[in-house]
C-alpha cells in the first residue's frame, strides 16, 4: 500500500479567503476529514504518514481511472473542520463569521486582515501557477502498481483501457500576482473566512437554516459517511508537472494584496501558460480524431458514445442512440452497501431524453410496430413495453421482465420458439425484440375518452396594434404565410398535410376569420368581451389549407389593410391564448398557436401586465422574483392549455421589458417555443424571423404527448427538468414536443444494483402524430452497475453533466437566491473532483489539482455555467434576456448546451479553399485571436464575425466587396453573395452551423477597437468577464482550492 506524509507548515493552518473571492458559501463548505463527518480526525503530525485509503476499506481494486492531475507542491492545507455539513442546492448558506468584503475587482482597497499570517498565506495561495512546462511521458511508461481483476462477463460493457493520467504540480518558485480579493462571479458578496479562522483554529459552529428547501440531487444526510467500498488502484500514466508556483517563505510575501504595506518581492514574475492546462478544444478534436465517421453501434450495455461534437453513423443494436438518450455516467454505482461511495461522489445519475430528436438520412428512421386491435405488449405489474430486456422462458411461452422480473404469459399472437441460445427465432425480424428505439400503433384506450383523436391545427394569431401595422411587421406576416402554408408537415407517404389552419388578429379586441372554402370574402367576427373569451364560429374557422386556398389567400392580403388607419396601441394577451385553446377544443383536436406579439399587455384583461423590471434587486435575495411569473393567471392558463394539447409558440417583437417571465411561462409549459427579435427591424431581422417561422411550422412534433419513465428495481426517476408541466410526481405533460426538446430525468437509488443486470431505463411518449394517429414511441437503455467508483467516473459524460446542472441550476434559481446557487454548483464541483482525487488517483500531495480523464473539461464548462448572464445579473444586460436564456436553456438537449456555454470560435483567414473542411475550432481567448485575422463565433443564439485590424485587403475584399477595413459597414447583419471561392465557403459554413441549431443566429460584425466588441468578448468564455466572472485559470485556483479544503 503506498503510503504519503505531509507536514502542515504554520501559514497555511490560517484562514484562506476565496481566490479572486469566489469563495464558498460563507461557512457550509469548509468540511472536515472527507469520509466521516463524526471523526475527531486532526492534522497529522510532522513526519506521520497518512493513508490513502479511506479508514475502514479494503485495499482498493479494479481498473483505475484516468486522471488530469495539477499541483502546487509546496502547498498543504492545515486541519479541517470536522463535522460541518454539505448542502447541494439547499438554499443559502447559513451565516456565519464572514470575513470582510471585497468591492468586485477593485484596486483600492484597504489590507485584507490585519493578521500578517493570514494575508501571506491569502497571497500564497493566489500565487499558485506561474510558468509551466508540460513533461508528458506517453501513456502506461509509469507500471500500474495492482493488477487489476477479471470482471464478470456478465457486466456486458466494454471495460475501457485506463487512459492516460495527467499530473499538473506547481513547486515553489516564481511568483504570480495574486488576483484582487473580490467575489468571482459574484456581486461584490462577501469571501468568507474558512472556521479554522477563530482563535486557535477552532471551528465555529454552523447554525442550520430552518428555511431552505431540498433541491433535487441532494443527498438528504449530514457529511460525509464511513465508506465500505472498493474503490479501485491509483492511476498510473503521463504526469503534466507545473514548475514554479509558490513562493518560499511568508516574509517574502508581506503585504500581497493591492494597497497592503508593500509588494511582492522575489524572482521576476513569469505568467501561467494556457496551453497547459486542460483545452475543451483538444477533447473535442481527440474524439473527432478517434470516432469520426466510424458507425457507432448500440450493442453492448453502458459503453461511452462518441461526444455530441462528433460525426458518426449510428446503428441501433438494442439500445438507443445517443441522439435520443445520453447519461452523466453510464455506469451507476450500486447501492445501498456503496450508498456512502455514491453520496460522496455527488456525481448525479441523470439522463438528457431527446425523443424526437432529428435522424439524418444516412440512419434509418423509427419502425412502426402494428398489434392492431390488441395493442403494445406490455408487463402486467411495472406495465413496461415489450423491449429487448424481456428474457423469453419455458419454451416462448413466457416471458421475464427486465424491469420488475414479474412472469408474464406470451400471448397467443406474439408466440415464438426459442433457439439452443434460449432466444427467439425471429428476434431479429421484431423492431421491439432487437431495437433500442421504435414506435407503437396506440389503440382507443390510448386516446381521449377512447375516441381516435382528429388531426392537428395551427391557429396563427397576429398583434395588429399600431406598431406592428407601422413597422410592416405585420404585412411582413402576411406574405410569408401565403407560400408557408404549402409546407405545413406531413408523413411521408401523403401526398398533403392533415393539419388544418385558422386565423386570429388581436389588439384591444379579438378578431375570429371565418375562411370556409365555399364563400367568396372572408369574414371577420370580433370579440370584444376579453375577460371570458368565446369562439364566435366552428364550421369555417378551422380548414385545410389545399380546400380554401382562395379564401385564405384573400384573408392574408387584406389584413395589413383592414388594419392600416389603426391608432390602437394597448393590446391585450391571456385572453389571446384563451381564445386559440378554446377554438382547438371545440376542434376536438390538439395543436400550435402561432402567437406574434410585441408589447407589454397593459390592455384591461385577464393577464394585464405592469413593468416591474428592477435592477436594484439585481444581488439581492430578492432577484429571484424578476424570473417569476406576475400573479398565477398565466399558470393556470397554462395548466389548461396542457390539458387541451394546446401548444403555444410566441415569437415576441419588444422595443422594451415586456416581462418574458410572465409572458413565456405558457410556451414553456406547453412544449412550445420563443423567439425574441429586440428592436426588430425589417431590413436588419427579416430574415432571422421568416427563417426560424418557416423551421417551426415545418417542424416533425408530436402533439398532445405525455412522457414516463420506467426503470429497473433499485433506483427510480425522481425529477424532471424542460420545457413541460407536471401534473404529478410521474407523468411529463407537453401540449407538443418537437425534434429540438429536451427533458432532463435525475435519477435515485431506493435499494441495490446488480452488477450483473445493470440499470435499465424505458422511456416512453405517448402522442399524436401529425396525421392524426395516436402512438407510443419507446426509447431503451441499459447502463452498467459497480461498486467501484473508478468505475462510475470513468464513464462520466461532460457535456450531459453540464446541462443537468444548468437545468437543476435554472429551475432552483425560482426559489433561492442566485449566490447560493452559484455557490453550491461551485461546491458540487469540488466535491466531485475532491473524491476522484481521494479514492481514485494514484497518491498525490495535497497541492495537487487532479481531473479525471472524463471530467478534465468540467471546470472551464461549470466556469461558463457560472458567468451566465442568468447566474450572474449585471445592470447592462436586460431583465428580459437572462428570463429568455433561462428558458431556451431549460429545453435543450446535450449539444445545444454544449454549444451555448462554450461557443464555437472558427478562424476564417485559414480557410482553405480546396477542400471542403472547415478550419479547426480554436479557443474562446482573447489571446487566440490576431490582429490580422477573421473568426466567426457562434453559440447557437449569437454569431459574430469578428475583423482584426490588419486583416488582409484580398479576404476583406473577398467577403465584402470593398477595398479595406474602414469600408466595411459594422452595420450590416448579412454578408453579400459574391462569386469568389472565399465568399462561397463561408457561406456553405455559416448554412451548415445554422442548420444544426434550432434558432436562427443573426450574424454581427465586429470590428476590433470599436463599440460592438464589448459585447463580443462576453463570449470569449475562458478570459475573465468584464463584468464580473472568473477567467478559466483563476477559477481553476478556486477549485482547486476547495478541493484542498475538503480533503484537508
Amino acid at each position: 500500500m503506498s503510503q504519503q506524509g505531509y507536514v502542515a507548515a504554520p501559514p497555511y493552518s490560517q484562514s484562506q479567503p476565496g481566490i479572486g473571492g469566489f469563495g464558498p458559501p460563507s461557512s457550509s463548505l469548509h468540511y472536515g476529514h472527507y469520509g466521516d463527518p463524526n471523526s475527531s480526525y486532526s492534522a497529522p503530525q510532522p513526519g506521520v504518514s497518512k493513508s490513502t485509503v479511506p479508514f475502514g476499506s479494503s485495499a482498493p481494486v479494479g481498473p483505475p481511472p484516468a486522471g488530469t492531475q495539477f499541483s502546487q507542491t509546496s502547498f498543504q492545507n492545515g486541519p479541517g473542520a470536522p463535522g460541518q455539513q454539505p448542502h447541494r442546492f439547499q438554499g443559502p448558506p447559513p451565516p456565519s463569521n464572514t470575513g470582510p468584503s471585497y468591492p468586485p475587482y477593485s484596486h483600492q482597497s484597504q489590507p485584507a486582515f490585519p493578521n500578517t499570517a493570514s494575508t501571506s498565506s491569502t497571497a500564497q495561495l493566489a500565487d499558485q501557477l506561474s510558468s509551466m512546462q508540460i513533461n508528458n511521458y506517453g501513456p502506461g511508461t509509469i507500471p500500474s502498481p495492482h493488477v487489476s481483476p477479471g470482471h464478470p462477463a456478465s457486466l456486458q460493457g466494454p471495460r475501457l483501457p485506463p487512459p492516460t493520467q495527467q499530473q499538473i504540480s506547481l513547486p515553489p518558485g516564481s511568483q504570480l500576482p495574486p488576483p484582487p480579493a473580490s467575489n468571482v462571479n459574484g456581486l461584490g458578496a462577501q469571501p468568507s473566512l474558512p472556521p479554522m479562522a477563530r482563535p486557535g483554529g477552532i471551528p465555529g459552529p454552523v447554525s442550520p437554516n430552518p428555511n431552505l428547501q431540498q433541491l433535487p440531487g441532494q443527498p438528504p444526510g449530514p457529511g460525509y459517511h464511513p465508506q465500505q467500498a472498493n474503490y479501485g488502484p491509483p492511476m498510473a500514466g503521463s504526469q503534466l508537472s507545473y514548475p514554479g508556483a509558490f513562493p518560499g517563505g511568508p516574509a517574502q510575501l508581506s503585504g500581497a494584496f493591492p494597497g497592503g504595506p508593500a509588494q511582492l518581492s522575489g524572482p521576476p514574475q513569469k505568467k501561467l501558460d494556457p496551453d497547459s492546462i486542460p483545452s475543451p478544444i483538444q477533447v473535442i478534436e481527440n474524439d473527432k480524431a478517434a470516432r469520426g465517421g466510424q458507425i457507432y453501434a448500440t450493442n453492448t450495455r453502458g459503453q461511452v458514445p462518441p461526444l455530441v461534437t462528433t460525426d458518426c453513423v449510428i446503428q441501433d443494436q438494442g439500445h438507443a442512440s445517443p441522439r435520443y438518450i445520453r447519461c452523466t455516467t453510464y455506469c451507476f454505482p450500486c447501492s445501498p452497501a456503496t450508498s456512502d461511495m455514491a453520496r460522496q461522489a455527488r456525481i448525479p445519475l441523470a439522463a438528457v431524453v431527446q425523443p424526437f430528436a432529428t435522424v439524418p438520412p444516412n440512419e434509418t428512421p423509427l419502425y412502426l410496430v402494428n398489434h392492431g386491435e390488441t395493442g403494445p405488449i406490455r408487463c402486467n405489474r411495472c406495465k413496461a413495453y415489450m423491449c429487448p430486456f424481456m428474457q423469453f422462458i419455458e419454451g416462448g411461452r413466457r416471458y421475464q421482465c427486465g424491469f420488475c422480473s414479474c412472469i408474464n404469459d406470451v400471448p397467443q399472437f406474439f408466440f415464438q420458439h426459442l433457439d439452443h441460445m434460449g432466444r427467439r427465432m425471429d428476434q431479429y425480424e421484431r423492431p421491439e425484440l432487437s431495437l433500442g428505439s421504435y414506435e407503437y400503433v396506440a389503440t382507443l384506450d390510448y386516446c381521449r375518452n377512447k375516441k381516435p383523436p382528429n388531426p392537428p391545427a395551427y391557429i396563427f394569431m397576429i398583434d395588429v396594434s399600431y406598431r406592428n401595422i407601422k413597422s410592416g411587421l405585420v404585412k411582413l406576416i402576411c406574405d410569408e404565410l401565403k407560400t408557408l402554408l404549402d409546407k405545413l408537415p406531413r408523413e411521408e407517404q401523403e401526398e398533403s398535410s392533415a393539419i388544418r389552419v385558422g386565423f386570429v388578429t388581436y389588439n384591444k379586441v379579438l378578431h375570429f376569420f371565418n375562411v370556409k372554402s365555399s364563400l367568396a370574402q372572408p369574414q371577420m367576427m370580433v370579440v370584444t368581451d376579453v375577460a371570458e373569451v368565446f369562439v364566435p364560429l366552428l364550421d369555417g374557422f378551422l380548414v385545410d389549407f389545399e380546400e380554401s386556398r382562395s379564401v385564405v389567400t384573400n384573408l392574408l392580403d387584406q389584413i395589413p389593410e383592414l388594419f392600416a388607419d389603426t391608432n390602437e396601441s394597448e393590446t391585450i394577451f391571456a385572453p389571446v391564448i384563451q381564445a386559440g385553446m378554446e377554438a382547438l377544443k371545440a376542434a376536438e383536436c390538439a395543436g400550435k398557436l402561432f402567437i406574434f406579439h410585441s408589447s407589454l399587455p397593459t390592455a384591461e384583461a385577464p393577464g394585464k401586465l405592469r413593468n416591474r423590471d428592477d435592477k436594484k434587486l439585481l444581488g439581492t435575495d430578492k432577484e429571484k422574483t424578476l424570473f417569476q411569473p406576475q400573479g398565477n393567471c398565466y399558470e393556470a392558463l397554462a395548466r389548461d392549455c396542457v390539458a387541451n394539447g394546446c401548444c403555444v409558440n410566441l415569437f415576441l417583437f419588444p422595443n422594451q421589458y415586456v416581462d418574458v417571465a410572465s409572458m413565456g411561462l405558457v410556451t414553456m409549459y406547453t412544449g412550445g417555443t420563443l423567439y425574441k427579435y429586440n428592436n426588430f427591424q425589417l431590413d436588419a431581422d427579416r430574415s432571422q424571423f421568416l427563417r426560424d417561422l418557416r423551421k417551426d411550422v415545418e417542424k416533425r412534433t408530436g402533439f398532445d404527448a405525455t412522457m414516463r419513465v420506467r426503470t429497473s428495481t433499485g433506483f427510480r426517476a425522481t425529477d424532471f427538468f424542460g420545457a413541460m408541466y407536471m401534473n404529478n410526481t410521474t407523468d411529463v405533460e407537453m401540449a407538443a414536443i418537437d425534434c429540438d426538446k429536451a427533458v432532463t430525468v435525475e435519477f435515485k437509488h431506493d435499494d441495490k444494483l446488480n452488477e450483473d443486470t445493470g440499470a435499465l431505463i424505458q422511456c416512453a411518449v405517448l402522442y399524436t402524430s401529425i396525421s392524426g394517429q395516436r402512438r407510443v414511441r419507446i426509447h431503451n437503455i441499459g447502463l452498467n452497475c459497480s461498486s467501484q467508483l473508478a468505475d462510475v467516473y470513468r464513464t462520466c459524460e461532460t457535456d450531459a453533466l453540464i446541462n443537468f446542472f444548468a437545468k437543476s441550476a435554472f429551475k432552483a434559481i425560482l426559489s433561492q437566491p442566485l449566490k447560493a446557487v452559484r455557490d453550491i454548483l461551485m461546491s458540487q464541483t469540488a466535491h466531485m473532483l475532491a473524491c476522484y482525487k481521494k479514492n481514485c488517483a494514484s497518491p498525490a500531495t495535497v497541492s495537487q489539482l487532479i481531473l479525471p480523464d472524463t471530467m478534465k473539461v468540467l471546470p472551464v464548462y461549470m466556469n461558463c455555467l457560472l458567468k451566465s448572464c442568468v447566474l450572474l445579473g449585471r445592470p447592462e444586460t436586460p431583465t428580459d434576456d437572462r428570463v429568455y436564456q433561462r428558458q431556451l436553456v431549460m429545453a435543450m438537449g446535450v449539444a445545444d448546451t454544449q454549444l451555448f456555454f462554450y461557443p464555437l470560435l472558427l478562424p476564417l483567414h485559414s480557410l482553405d479553399l480546396k477542400s471542403d473542411a472547415v478550419p479547426a475550432a480554436i479557443r474562446c481567448a482573447e489571446e487566440r485571436l490576431s490582429e490580422a485575422g477573421a473568426f466567426l463565433l457562434a453559440n447557437g443564439l449569437h454569431m459574430f464575425l469578428w475583423l482584426g485590424a490588419s486583416v488582409s485587403p484580398e479576404l476583406i475584399q473577398g467577403l465584402f466587396n470593398v477595398p479595406s477595413f474602414a469600408h466595411i459597414r459594422a452595420e450590416a447583419t448579412s454578408l453579400p453573395d459574391l462569386d469568389n471561392p472565399f465568399s462561397k465557403k463561408l457561406k456553405r459554413i455559416l448554412e451548415q452551423i445554422q442548420s444544426q441549431k434550432p434558432h436562427t443566429m443573426k450574424l454581427m460584425i465586429v470590428k476590433q477597437q470599436e463599440q460592438p466588441e464589448m459585447i463580443f468578448r462576453q463570449f470569449l468564455v475562458e478570459d475573465k468577464s468584464v463584468y464580473g466572472g472568473a477567467s478559466y485559470v483563476d477559477f481553476l485556483f478556486c477549485i482547486h482550492k476547495e478541493i484542498s479544503q475538503l480533503l484537508s
